[in-house]
């Protein structure tokens, strides 16, 4: 017995110091890095503070008069936040996240070695979230990016950045998947990011993300989490897309995006048994805007993109993310299935400019109500003797149709001054449909006919 006791001692002895010597090292990388990342503090002076008011009655004659001062002179306090960001050319120019700067009326660049610049804004870009900056400097430390195909699931990364204002901290964890889809609440979805399990907490936006060679493969932009605190899912802007966009920021100071003009959702088993796909991949079009590229490219609702300018559509998040990369006015080939063959088309991608009014690709299938509707069976329009009508089956949250307190199982008969009989006729209105102007829209819930307003907001 001490003999094996003995043994396995030994063998733990011998085999913990080899497991230690696999994990990296990370001092060097960030002593080489450090100097280029920076601190971003932003005053943004269009806040007010409010003074609350009481109830006539409630104020005591002896304060009236303080608190009819303290009234009269609400001031405005400049709003105060900060991020991170890094350094990309030596003539200064820098890269963070728009809602890192988003509204700032000032901006504050700091490095590691204590030198302050103030910076200007070059272009940003919210569909990304990303902002270019530039500071008044020479020969400034710099950073490069990696490949764009040099990332791959469970290699270790490193964050700099400044959480909570603890300037410069570093954490480092493993890539937990790429090309992670995550729809905005307008439904955008135009960024694969990368997943981490990185410890990013508010502070860190715009910061990088290395590999173990010291180059940005990523700018943390987001983090889940139930607390507003690190929970250890974090997601970071590919290299690829930050590439792209600086380009076209510092050309046009705005960037210019694909668009198709169709809304899609994912193809589960039973759809892809239907549709006769063999295997749930693609992207299912479930509407196509009047007079949009797709629908002048011959693209119909009901067919399954599976193809697309030559990369693959596995998952409906993946369309958006190809398209918006090409450029306006680009010839595209597209592969789709319909009625269970394969068909090849070529279309024009057209541009997806700020004020559009149509649909954008929506991942998670709702359209711009933010819903996901289907036509009513005939014997349910007996029943509550209508003439026609949609059924809501998904209201995405923070959307137009969430705002207007709709919800799944209700029926969609009429839009401001136009009925709706079919899904047909739903699709051309909810295309022409204004935006920041609220309409009518009436339902029927539980055999209850309701007028409520529902507004488009950009």
């Amino acid at each position: 017995m001490l003999k094996r006791l003995f043994f396995v001692s030994v063998l733990f002895l011998i085999t913990l110091p080899t497991a230690q010597a696999q994990l990296p090292d990370f001092t060097a990388l960030v002593e080489d890095v450090s100097p280029a990342v920076v601190k971003i503090n932003t005053v943004s002076r269009g806040s007010k503070v409010e003074v609350p008011q009481l109830p006539e009655g409630q104020i005591p004659d002896i304060f009236r008069d303080f608190f009819e001062q303290r009234q009269r002179q609400q001031k405005s306090r400049p709003a105060r936040s900060m991020g991170s960001g890094f350094v990309i050319s030596e003539d200064g120019y820098i890269l963070t996240n728009h809602h890192v700067i988003e509204n700032a009326d000032e901006i504050q660049v700091l490095f590691a070695d204590r030198q302050e610049y103030v910076a200007s804004v070059v272009g940003s870009d919210r569909r990304s979230d990303l902002a270019l900056l530039k500071i008044k400097g020479d020969n400034l430390p710099t950073l490069e990016f990696a490949p764009s195909d040099s990332l791959k699931v469970g290699a270790w990364v490193l964050a700099i950045g400044s959480p909570f204002g603890l300037d410069y901290s570093v954490t480092a964890g493993i890539v937990s998947a790429i090309g992670r889809s995550i729809p905005t609440p307008k439904g955008e979805n135009y960024v694969p990011f990368i997943q981490t399990d990185v410890a990013i907490n508010p502070g860190n936006s715009g910061g990088p993300l290395f590999d173990l060679e010291g180059r940005v493969v990523g700018i943390n932009s987001q983090i889940y989490s139930r607390s507003g605190g690190s929970i250890g899912l974090s997601f970071a802007i590919p290299a690829s897309v930050a590439i792209e966009v600086i380009e076209q920021l510092k050309t046009n100071g705005q960037v210019q995006r694909g668009w198709l003009g169709v809304a899609i959702q994912d193809v589960n088993k039973s759809l892809a048994e239907s549709l006769q796909l063999g295997t749930p991949q693609g992207a299912l079009i479930n509407a196509v805007e009047p007079n949009s590229p797709a629908e002048k490219g011959g693209i119909k609702p009901g067919d399954v993109i599976v193809r697309f300018n030559g990369q693959a559509i596995i998952e409906s998040g993946d369309l958006p993310h190809v398209v918006g990369m090409m450029t306006p006015g680009d010839a595209a080939k597209v592969e789709i299935f319909r009625e269970g063959k394969r068909k090849k088309l070529t279309m024009k991608v057209g541009s997806l400019d700020s004020d559009r009014l149509g649909m954008a690709e929506s991942s998670d299938g709702t359209d711009r109500l933010g819903l996901m509707v289907e036509p009513v069976e005939g014997s349910e329009l007996r029943t509550l003797r209508l003439r026609g009508g949609v059924s809501v089956t998904r209201v995405s949250p923070d959307s137009a149709g969430a705002e207007a307190m709709l919800r799944a199982g209700d029926i969609i008969v009429q839009l401001g001054y136009s009925r709706i009989d079919d899904f047909d006729e739903y699709n051309q209105v909810i295309a022409e449909l204004p935006t920041d102007t609220p309409v009518a829209i009436r339902f029927y819930r539980q055999g209850r006919a309701i007028f409520r307003t529902i507004e488009i907001t950009e």
